[in-house]
């Protein structure tokens, strides 16, 4: 079997969910917790990869600890996110900036 199968398996599964499948890549590191799987995608495919509530994650993760428990090892999954990529959901990007104090004339 090959050594790096769990790394090899996330690229294979998210490849084919994504738009821009060459811009899939993983890191794979090992210390005393176990095996840490780092996905990278196109910024663009990231809502793809998540999914509604992060169900999309969540399913690659439980199949990642399936693949991993067969190999008696303990895998997890980070989704690397770029700086300023993170969005704030109390900031409503529709809503024009207003400054409250000023409509209410004080």
């Amino acid at each position: 079997m090959e050594e790096f199968s769990d790394a090899k398996f996330v690229e294979m599964v998210v490849r084919e969910i994504v738009n821009h499948p060459e811009d899939v890549r993983t890191e794979r590191t090992i210390d005393e917790r176990g095996v840490l799987i780092t996905l990278h995608i196109n910024p663009a495919d990231m809502g793809y990869v998540i999914g509604r509530k992060g169900q999309t994650a969540r399913s690659l993760r439980t199949l990642l600890k399936i693949v991993g428990a067969k190999n008696n090892a303990r895998v997890n999954l980070k989704i690397y996110e770029p700086e300023g990529m993170r969005r704030n959901p109390y900031v409503h990007t529709n809503v024009p900036d207003m400054n409250v104090v000023d409509d209410l004339k004080i």
